[in-house]
Parts: structure tokens; sequence; C-alpha cells
């Protein structure tokens, strides 16, 4: 089947030189479990300071009624709880979670839950179930709730393993070193979701990658398993532009995969899913590259959650004289922190320490010269400038109308423009903005539901007390008709009796 090319991207320097073999992450004597590290629900903690936990055991779950809503949240060794204390995320350092803080008492086996080994001779809710309960959330970077996604069937499933943005090369380790989980993985998730259709996408220039999902195809596909190699072009990784580079459909503005009958998941994924069902292994490590000039042993490291920062930087021989920023994350969407005092969650694939040459030259920022390089390197096919001028100016119908909504904050429009406009941060702001409105308007909607209802409500128990004192009444209103029945009665016989006298006197 032939390849569709999406609007715009970029070809950019893989800088991917530092990817090798998968070495083990750093022995952190305190990790740093943040409770909000997915989309979804809040975690609520499950244990108390002071308590120890085992390797693998469940710390916190979502706090919502539908498990499906969240990922939980589980111990990567043996540990005690000594804190529960708000603490910055690495994906916005603004906001500060609630974060359990472990200290380390020892190595553990992580496997604790009973494996499920007969997978395929389960119902889809069983293992949906399981995927929620071992914490498998989406590890490219969006961190969605891998049993929710996988909740509604679907004809195709596309596991991702486009890794296009410079530096990050976790991913292609996965696939060179343990290609056997993924495919396996894949099958697990096309059963859970009912697709017919598997899709095993990686970029044309992983060579080593391609050979090894081949051979683990060859050794346990089921004819379903496709193998696409797909353009080197960034953001070639991004859902919605892959799934249109492999069906040539566009998933509609506002809509989801879902909603044309596709799914995907990360390569990382799949692995994850396979060693939460059939060992019974939930998710405590995820792959990290570390890459720059401003690290001395960069490589792809397999990495305890909750790690911190400078733990991981101190294991790789820490910093160089050239380290000048520190990102998780890539150079384009990645999130610049002020300081290594950060956990490795879910989400970060990548540490990167670049140097000053890697981030190329500063320049000032100036006035937009409308020459519509943003709108032509722009993957959702938008209007940047014209969504500048929206934000800038705080329109916030119009921003959503010209579809603010679908920017995927790649970056490529800051990469192409020629006075350096940080247009990509003016859109994550309008999109927090617009989030931020429509939960007040939802807060707004809910308070006026609730007065409306009290107002109802207080009206029904003004009519009923009504009843009831009319009721009430009933009884005395009948008392008072006989009493004036019987005193017009009496007095019509007084009347009688008067008149008869009056006659006999007379006679």
């Amino acid at each position: 089947m032939a390849l569709h090319a999406f609007h715009g991207g970029l070809r950019l320097p893989g800088r991917k030189t530092h990817a090798g073999a998968i070495r083990p992450g750093p022995i952190a004597d305190t990790l740093w479990l943040p409770l909000q590290q997915h989309a979804g629900a809040a975690n609520r903690p499950l244990v108390a300071v002071g308590e120890r936990v085992s390797a693998g055991q469940a710390v916190a779950a979502p706090d919502g009624d539908d498990g499906r809503l969240g990922a939980w949240l589980h111990a990567p060794c043996d540990a005690e709880v000594v804190g529960i204390e708000d603490r910055e995320l690495p994906s916005n350092p603004a906001l500060r979670v609630p974060t359990l803080v472990l200290r380390r008492i020892a190595n553990g086996d992580t496997a604790s839950l009973p494996p499920i080994a007969d997978w395929s001779e389960q119902p889809s809710s069983v293992l949906l179930q399981r995927l929620a309960a071992a914490g498998v959330a989406g590890l490219g970077g969006a961190v969605f709730p891998s049993a929710d996604k996988l909740s509604v069937p679907r004809q195709t499933l596309i596991v991702n393993g486009a890794e296009c943005e410079p530096y990050i090369a976790c991913d292609d380790a996965l696939l060179r070193e343990r290609a056997d989980r993924v495919v396996c993985g894949a099958l697990l998730l096309a059963y859970i979701a009912g697709a017919e259709r598997i899709v095993l996408a990686v970029e044309d220039d992983m060579h080593d990658a391609l050979a090894a999902a081949a051979t683990a195809i060859a050794n346990h596909g089921d004819g379903r398993v496709e193998l696409r190699r797909v353009p080197t072009i960034y953001p070639e990784g991004g859902e919605r532009q892959l799934i249109e580079t492999l069906t040539g459909k566009q998933v509609p503005r506002g809509g989801l995969p879902r909603d044309i009958g596709v799914i995907v998941q990360n390569v990382g994924t799949a692995a994850a899913a396979w060693a939460a069902v059939v060992e019974g292994r939930p998710l405590t490590t995820r792959l990290v590259s570390v890459a720059g000039e401003g690290v001395r042993e960069p490589g792809t490291y397999e990495v305890d959650i909750g790690t911190p920062v400078s733990a991981l930087v101190a294991a790789v021989g820490g910093y160089t004289d050239k380290a000048v920023r520190l990102i998780v994350g890539g150079p384009m969407m990645g999130q610049a922190l002020p300081h290594d005092d950060f956990p490795i969650t879910k989400a970060a694939n990548c540490v990167l320490v670049p140097s000053e040459a890697e981030l190329g030259e500063r320049r000032p920022e100036m006035p937009c010269i409308r020459c519509g390089e943003c709108a032509r390197v722009c993957p959702a096919s938008l209007l940047p400038q014209q969504l500048l001028a929206f934000a800038r100016g705080e329109q916030w119908e119009r921003l959503s109308a010209h579809g603010v909504m679908d920017c995927i904050e790649c970056g490529c429009c800051d990469l192409v423009c020629p006075s350096a406009i940080p247009l990509a941060e003016h859109f994550r702001w309008s999109k927090s903005m617009l989030r931020q409105r429509q939960r007040d308007a939802g807060k707004a909607e809910a308070a006026k539901a609730r007065f409306d209802a009290r107002e109802l409500r207080m009206e029904l128990e003004k009519a009923e007390r009504a009843a009831r004192r009319q009721r009430a009444a009933a009884p005395d209103a009948v008392a008072a008709a006989l009493a004036r029945a019987k005193a017009k009665a009496a007095a019509k016989n007084n009347d009688s009796e008067t008149q008869k006298t009056t006659t006999d006197d007379g006679a």
C-alpha cells in the first residue's frame, strides 16, 4: 500500500550518534513519584508516610470511579514512604503537584501481578483492567492511559516507532534489542482493540531497528503485522501525521483517531503492555535517551520512574563545561528545566543537555513580516501568523474557530520564522487559556445547574408544605360546615317554634 505525505514538516539532522546498547540507569537512594504524571484523573495515594512498600506494589490509584480514567502508580523498589510533598512537575515546572517521596531500601522483583499467559482466551475487559492496574500509559510523550485508549474497538492498530525528533533514540534502542517484545505486545493490543490490521511504522533511517523488527515479525507475527518504512521527516511520529502517512486519512478537526477506526500506540507502550499482562510486571521503568555535548556519557538508559534527573546525570559522568541548558524531551518539543531536582516520569523519553553550539544562534525577536513560511511547514495545516495575531489580541473565539487546539506544538514554525517569534509558546499559552476558560464555563454551568435544582427543590418543598397544610385543614373545614349546617337547622327550628307560639297566643 502506498504511503501518503502530510502537509509541511521539516527534515532535521538526527543527531543520534549516542544511540547504543541499553544500559542500566542509576540506583537512586531517593525517588520522587508525582501523583499527576499522565493524562486523566490525578492519583490518590494508597500509602502513608512511614509505611514500607515492596517493589511493584501499587502506591497510588486514579481518583475516580472508573480505574481506566487514569494510570496507577507503583514502587520501583522496596522502599519506605518518607514524605508526601508538593513538588514541581518536569512537564510543567510552574505546576506543583503532590509527590510521594520514597527512600530505597533494596531492589526487588517488580512482578507483583499474576501473569495472564492465556491472554488470547480472556475477554478484553480482563486485559483492560490489567493494563489499568499495571499503570500502562502512552510512552511516546502524551502519557494517555492505555486502557482508556483501547476501550473502543478499532479496525487498525498503528505501532509507532517513528522517532523523528533529534537526539531521542530510546525507541530505536528498544526495537534493536527487544523487537520480539514489541511485536508480541502489538498482537496483544490488537486483540484487545479488535483490530484486524497491525502496522509497525519505523523511520527509513533506522536500519538496525528495521532489520530487528522484520526478524521479530517473521518469528512471532501471524500474518497481520505489516512493517512499514516511513520517511524521516519531522514530525512524522506525530499521531495524526503518522495516520495520514499510512492510511491517507485525516483525523477530523476536533476529533480523535477512533473516529476513523484507528488507534496509535508507541512501541514502548506495546512492550510495557506485554510485560504487564504476560509477566505481571507493572510499569516502573522506562528507557531514556541522555544526549547532548553537556553530558560526559550520552546513551540510552533504563531508568526507574521517580529517579531524580540529578542522579541520572551524575551516573553518566556528570555535566561537561559545555552544558548551557537542561531539557526534558527533545530540542523541539521538550521542556527546559530551571534545575535538575526533577524526577524522571513516565513521559520523560530524553534528558538533553545541549551546548551553545547545539542550541544555535539566539536572535532577538522582531515583528512578523507575514512571509508565510510558518504556514508552509505547519503539519496541522494551520495559519500560525493569523493565530499569533489572535493570541496577542486574546481573541479566544477566533483562536478556537481557526483551530489553535489542533496545534501539536511541534515547533516547526519557530525554526523557520525569520523574525525569531516563539510561535509555539504563544499557541501553548493560548491552548491552556482556552482549556481554562472551558473549565471555568463548565464550573459556571454546573453552578447554575445546582442553583436551578435548588430553586426547583425549594418550589417543590413549598408546594408540598402547602398541600400538607391543606390536607391538615380539611377535617376542620368539614367540621365547620357541619356546625354551620346544624346552626342553620337549629335556627330554622327556633323560627318554627316562635311562629307556632305566636299563632297559639292569637287563637
